[in-house]
C-alpha cells in the first residue's frame, strides 16, 4: 500500500461526505428554486392591490396615462372628495351602517352555528341524519336560488329597507357551512372532558359554556373572519333589501362614486375601495395563525 493510498473505512468515509455535499447542494438549489417561483407568483398575485394603492394617489387622467403602480405627482384628492361623495353623508356614516351589518351577523352566526353543531355532534334524536343530510344539501343550492323566496317573505313581514333580513338568517344559523365546519371540528375533540364535567354536575349548557367553546375557540375565530369577510364583500343581500342611501354599507356607497355618465373620476373609486379593503385585511392578518388552525382541525375527523 503506498503512502497515498486511504484504507478501505477511510475511502468508505470520504464517498459518504461525498455524498452528503451533493444532497446538501441539492437541497438548497430545490429550495432556492422553490422560493423563487414562489416569490414571483406572489408579486403576480399582489400585483394588482400593489397597483391599487399607487393608483389611488394618481389623478384621474394619470391613472389612464401611467400604467405603473407608482405615481408621478401623488396626491391625496381622490381620498378627500372621495371621503365626502356626492351625498349629504360622508364615507364614514357608510362604514357605521357596514359595523352595524357585520357586528350583528357575526355574533348571531357564532352562538347559533354552535349551538347547532354542538346539537349535531353530540346528541342522537329523532331524524338526526335526515337533518343533518337536508342542511347539507343546502350548500349545493345556489343563493339565486333562494333570492325570490327569501325577498317575498321579508317583504310580506314588512322588513324591506332595514337590516332584518341580513340579520336573522345569521341568528337562526342560516349559514350551513359554518354549521359543518364546527360539526367537523367537535368531531375531532374528546368527550372525556366533558364526561368529566357531567360528573361533577355541570348540565348541558355549561358543559357547552366552559368546556366546548374554549376548546372550539379557533374553528370560532375562523367562523367569525368568514362571516366578517363574507359580509364586507356581500353587495348583493344588501342592494336587494336596503334602498334608503343613510342606510348603505360601504359596498354599495362604492356605486354611489359610479356616476351614470362616462365622467366619473376613477381615483375617488379607488381611494374609497382601498380603505373599504383595509378593515379585512388588518383583521384577517392579525388573526392569521387562528384562521389557519381552525381551518386545518376542522378538516380532521376524529
Amino acid at each position: 500500500m503506498t503512502d497515498h493510498a486511504l484504507p478501505p473505512y477511510a475511502a468508505g468515509i470520504e464517498e459518504a461526505d461525498k455524498a452528503h455535499r451533493r444532497d446538501l447542494r441539492r437541497q438548497k438549489i430545490t429550495t432556492v428554486l422553490r422560493y423563487a417561483v414562489l416569490t414571483v407568483v406572489g408579486l403576480i398575485m399582489i400585483y394588482p392591490l400593489v397597483w391599487l394603492i399607487g393608483a389611488s394617489f394618481k389623478t384621474n387622467s394619470e391613472i389612464f396615462a401611467n400604467p405603473g403602480f407608482w405615481p408621478e405627482n401623488p396626491t391625496a384628492d381622490g381620498y378627500i372628495r372621495g371621503w365626502q361623495t356626492s351625498t349629504p353623508y360622508t364615507f364614514g356614516t357608510f362604514f357605521l351602517n357596514t359595523l352595524w351589518i357585520v357586528l350583528p351577523k357575526i355574533i348571531g352566526t357564532a352562538i347559533s352555528c354552535t349551538a347547532v353543531a354542538y346539537g349535531f355532534a353530540r346528541f342522537d334524536f329523532p331524524f338526526k341524519k335526515l337533518l343533518f343530510a337536508t342542511l347539507i344539501a343546502t350548500l349545493l343550492l345556489p343563493n339565486v336560488v333562494t333570492r325570490i323566496p327569501q325577498y317575498l317573505l321579508f317583504r310580506d313581514l314588512g322588513w324591506l329597507d332595514t337590516y332584518l333580513p341580513l340579520w336573522v338568517p345569521s341568528a337562526f344559523a342560516g349559514d350551513a357551512f359554518f354549521v359543518f365546519m364546527l360539526v367537523q371540528f367537535l368531531r375531532a375533540i374528546p368527550r372525556d372532558m366533558e364526561e368529566a364535567a357531567r360528573v361533577d354536575g355541570a348540565n348541558t349548557w355549561q358543559v357547552l359554556v366552559f368546556i366546548v367553546i374554549p376548546l372550539l375557540m379557533p374553528a370560532l375565530i375562523s367562523v367569525c373572519l368568514f362571516q366578517f369577510m363574507w359580509t364586507m364583500n356581500d353587495f348583493l343581500g344588501p342592494l336587494i333589501y336596503i334602498s334608503s342611501v343613510e342606510k348603505f354599507p360601504v359596498s354599495l356607497a362604492l356605486k354611489l362614486s359610479i356616476d351614470t355618465t362616462e365622467a366619473f373620476e376613477w381615483n375617488r373609486v379607488l381611494a374609497m375601495s382601498v380603505l373599504t379593503l383595509l378593515p379585512a385585511l388588518t383583521v384577517f392578518f392579525l388573526a392569521q395563525k387562528y384562521f389557519i388552525d381552525g381551518i386545518s382541525a376542522g378538516g380532521i375527523k376524529g
